[in-house]
Order: C-alpha cells, then structure tokens, then sequence
C-alpha cells in the first residue's frame, strides 16, 4: 500500500501576497486532513519571488496550530544553511508543542543561490563530509543520551523522526548507511530515481529509527474533470519551471492556453524529462499515471505537489486524487 501526502512549497501567485499564501496554507492543510492525507511538508526555499516557506519552523508551526492528527514537516531543512544545534531546538520546540505529529526532512541542497546562502550562513563549506557530519551532530543533539557539550533545550530526547532528502545518489547512500527513510526530489529532478531507490534498498541498514527501506517520492499532480482542463491549469507550473530554470524565477502567473505548443526545444525537452514524474488529468487519466508510478517504482509514499493558479482549483485537485483507488 502507497501512502500519500501533500507537499506545500506556499506558491506566491502574480497579484498575490505572502500572506495570502499562509491562508491557502492552512486552508489547504485543513483539507488534507480531512480527505485523509498521512503528512502535510513544506520546503525551505530563500531568494524566490513565488516560494514563501523561507521560515520553514514558523510554518509549519501555523499549519500544525491550524490542524489536529496530521503529521506536519520540514520537506525539507536545507541543513547547509544552519548549524544543527538551532535545527534541534527549533523541532525540539516544534515536538513539545505538538508531540507525535513533527518531521524533519534535511536536504544538503542551500535552496538557493550561493550569493544568497552567504547571506544566511556566511561560512559555507565546500567538503563533501559536511553535510553527513551535520546531520550525525543534530542526531545526536535530540537523542536521548547526546555527546555534544551543549545541550538542545528542547530538543534532547525528543527524537523527531528524520529523512533524508536528495534528488541524487549521494542522499541515498546516506539514508542507507544512516537507516532512515529516504525522500527522492523526483517531482522536479528524476534523472537518478530509479538508480537512486535501487542503490538505497540494496545497502539499507536497519537502526533505532526504522527496521527496513522506506522510500517517498515526489510527484505533481494536476488533476480536474477534464484532461483538458487539467492541462490548462498545469501551464502555471510549467511557465514558472522554466522561468526558474532560465534564471528568471517568477511568481505563479496565471495559465495561458496553447503554452506548451508555443515553446521552443529546449524549454519542451525541458518539461518533457520533468513531466516523467506528473500525472495530469481528468480523474481516470491521473488514476492510470499514479498507479503506472506505482507499479514501476514500488514506492512507500507519494509526496503530492499541485501548484495552480487558482487555489479552488488546488484543492480540487488534491480532493480528486484522494478520491482516487489509489489512495491510502
């Protein structure tokens, strides 16, 4: 059984303010928990005129204050851009105060670039043991018998579960050797998924946290009543992907018909590789897709990400794919 979950990068729309996408936030989070999704993550990004989740613990501080049973979490922490002292208090905090309901995501990715990550932690390391360093030391801070000189107040004992996060095989060899579960980026970076899941598997290690290999997967869904207007809502996603990609990063503009026929080659080369991780649709074509992912890649979880213009429309999506057989 594939489990599924919501993944909230708390799109800024053109026109649309931070705090307007806080609103969807919650609103949408209310709704995952009432349609029966597992976890509701949001991801730190820095720098980007339509992502408003750069305070990722004050988020998902709100969404967790605005729900009741859902699991709320980090989807994740870009590690490099803190020391792992302030990430164990922050979750040690965000644990007390809503106790069985908190993960930690940690990706080695800053969520920007390298201007901006000098500005939030000037001293970046360009050593490759860094990052598996890091996260040991904030393991350690929240377990219950920590070796670190300083303690994580809150934060010891706490033992906040922790993924790892990655869109490449070095994530997956961490989460292995490490024993915990794994979230592959697929949704925007599937190159290495299926070496990735594969090597992870295959050298997994059991530990405290979890007995056997655990993987999620990003995956966008654009779901609607019609394949035709599911395709119309997708070209919001699509324009501010390669915005991003062409060193234009946007607010969520609105969708334009005949968007993907009027792209030159390499933008659609692009999308086309992108796109291998998305299901876009009326709700027996999306239910086809899902269950195709399904099958060929054998996941633990989908992370489901619907990033639209319109925020009826977002929920809409999300309400069709928990409607779905495929759904648990």
């Amino acid at each position: 059984m594939t489990h599924f979950s919501v993944l909230d990068l708390a799109p800024i729309i053109e026109g649309g303010t931070a705090a307007d996408s806080f609103r969807n936030t919650l609103s949408l989070a209310q709704h995952a928990e009432q349609w029966g999704y597992k976890r509701y993550w949001m991801a730190e990004h820095h720098g980007m005129p339509g992502i408003a989740s750069a305070a990722t613990a004050i988020l998902i501080s709100h969404v967790a204050a605005g729900t009741k049973t859902i699991r709320v979490g980090a989807g994740g922490i870009m590690l490099p851009n803190h020391s792992p002292l302030v990430i164990a208090e922050q979750f040690g905090t965000l644990e007390s105060l809503y106790p069985g309901r908190i993960d930690l995501g940690l990706g080695r990715a800053p969520g920007s670039d390298q201007v901006t990550s000098r500005a939030m932690r000037r001293n970046l390391s360009s050593d490759p043991d860094a990052f598996p360093r890091d996260v040991v030391e904030l393991m350690d801070y929240m377990s219950d018998e920590p070796r670190q000189p300083v303690l994580a107040v809150p934060g010891k004992g706490l033992n906040v579960p922790i993924w790892i996060l990655g869109s490449s095989l070095f994530g997956a060899q961490l989460a292995a050797a490490l024993g915990l579960p794994y979230a592959f980026a697929s949704h925007f970076a599937p190159q290495q998924m299926m070496q990735a899941i594969q090597l992870y598997r295959s050298t997994f290690k059991p530990s405290s946290q979890l007995a056997k290999p655990y993987v999620m997967l990003g995956f966008n869904v654009f779901a609607a009543d019609t394949d035709e207007q599911a395709r119309f809502l997708a070209t919001s996603w699509q324009q501010s992907f390669v915005n991003l990609r062409s060193g234009r990063p946007s607010r969520l503009p609105p969708p334009v018909d005949g968007y993907l026929e009027n792209l030159g080659p390499q933008a659609q080369a692009l999308l086309d590789h992108t796109l291998s991780c998305s299901a876009v649709g009326a709700p027996d074509t999306v239910a086809s897709q899902l269950q195709a992912f399904i099958d060929r890649t054998g996941a633990d979880e989908l992370m489901i990400t619907s990033n639209t213009f319109n925020f009826e429309a977002r929920l809409k999506s999300y309400e069709i794919t928990a409607s779905l057989p495929t759904f648990a």
